[in-house]
């Protein structure tokens, strides 16, 4: 999953992107409201971490500016901004969620997961596919009874297949949504996770192959028959 975040207190930027990433999230970060919509423009992201005081445009500008032709990618206000009237409006203008500094990390990781699952709150955080089973709140994968001691991006490139079951899911969504935009990759390296997922679903006892590729498209997750 891809986030970007726009928070212009470098050290907390810095803090705040070193953590989601030991989650296992992708993260561009920008410093500035004209910055963040250079991001936004070119790259496709599951949510947005937006603060409100931003140099060279505010955040309720950059807001409204994605809500302006954008109403589905789910942005997360985070501000010093505490009191109700601030709260109000930010939601008022197309915030999904809204957190106020100083804020526990936990929390806003917490938050993010929410909102990166609302499209698909019937399943909670367990997510399934032919005996393989993905729980998003503790980012553990099993087969069966047995764990797969999956790598970060692994995890990362399963769940975003999980949440798009039964759909063929592009080479180049799949890279813009586990990798960060500047991330140096190689031409195969999406190849190689992918083969090595498969490899660790059958070696942990999957006979039927849940991972297909879709010559020239993509690939896609589904059961037997499905």
């Amino acid at each position: 999953m891809k986030i970007l975040l726009i928070e212009d207190e470098e050290e907390l930027s810095a803090i705040v992107t070193r953590g989601l990433r030991k989650c296992g999230y992708a993260v561009d970060a920008a410093y500035d409201g004209e910055e963040a919509l250079d991001y936004y423009n070119v790259n496709e992201y599951d949510v947005i971490v937006l603060d409100l005081n931003l140099p060279r445009m505010d955040g309720l500008e950059v807001l409204k500016n994605i809500r302006q032709t954008d109403k589905k990618t789910k942005i997360l206000i985070l501000s010093a901004r505490s009191a109700v009237d601030d709260r109000v409006q930010g939601l008022d203008a197309g915030a999904n969620d809204y957190l106020t500094k100083p804020f526990d990390f936990l929390e806003l990781e917490a938050r993010i997961r929410v909102l990166s699952r609302i499209a698909y709150i019937q399943q909670g955080n367990e997510l399934s596919c032919g005996g393989l089973n993905l729980n998003m709140a503790a980012k553990a994968v099993s087969f069966q009874e047995t764990k797969l001691p999956l790598t970060k991006k692994e995890y990362a490139i399963l769940e975003y297949m999980m949440l798009h079951k039964g759909q063929i899911v592009g080479t180049e969504q799949l890279l813009n949504h586990v990798w960060d935009s500047d991330a140096e990759l190689f031409p195969d390296t999406l190849k190689y996770h992918i083969h090595t997922l498969k490899k660790k679903l059958c070696d942990a006892g999957s006979h039927q192959e849940l991972i297909r590729n879709v010559r020239g498209m993509g690939y896609k997750i589904e059961e037997a028959g499905e």
